[in-house]
């Protein structure tokens, strides 16, 4: 790498530390080839992102961010994952190293809090965004559901009685 690209990879890093959320620092030491495409696909599903990147540069990245907590994570072959979902990064990265003794979770950042191996791991048990989402939803819809069923219901037992005083007119 030239400087040149050294440069564009530490500004464009230095980009993702300002808009993501939520960075997770792992060690992956004698993972294989397969192993890491097959992490880089998961992390993909789950819409994370997962680079390899120098300690030094991305100590530099770091430099005025939110995450500096995580410069002294930053020793020997690691690796950063992270995600516009907070929680998808924890959970896949956890997944993966319930599978591979290899591939280890170190700590994180969630915004300006560090985190060790066991922070990144509680995160990782919380819901994603996407089911919360659902959660709340679900939520919102049921009580609206009951008062419907509620106004209606008198709507309702009046037209029986009024069907049944037709019946009875007819049969009469």
């Amino acid at each position: 790498m030239d400087r040149t690209e050294k440069r564009e990879f530490v500004a464009s890093l230095a980009a993702v530390f300002a808009e993501t959320s939520m960075v997770v620092v792992t060690r992956n030491n004698g993972l294989t080839v397969a192993e890491v495409t097959d992490l880089r696909r998961k992390m993909r599903a789950e819409g994370v992102t997962f680079k390899v990147a120098k300690n030094r540069l991305a100590n530099l990245a770091l430099e005025g961010t939110q995450f500096d907590g995580i410069k002294p994570m930053l020793k020997g072959p690691t690796a950063l994952a992270w995600s516009k979902d907070p929680v998808a990064a924890a959970k896949v990265a956890v997944e993966f190293a319930k599978t591979n003794e290899k591939f280890v979770v170190i700590g994180g950042a969630l915004g300006t809090q560090a985190l060790d191996a066991s922070g990144v791991k509680a995160l990782a048990e919380l819901p994603s965004l996407d089911a919360l989402r659902a959660r709340l939803v679900g939520m919102i819809q049921t009580p609206a559901t009951r008062i419907a069923a509620v106004v209606q219901a008198p709507a309702g037992n009046l037209a029986r009685v009024f069907g049944a005083y037709a019946r009875k007119d007819e049969a009469a």
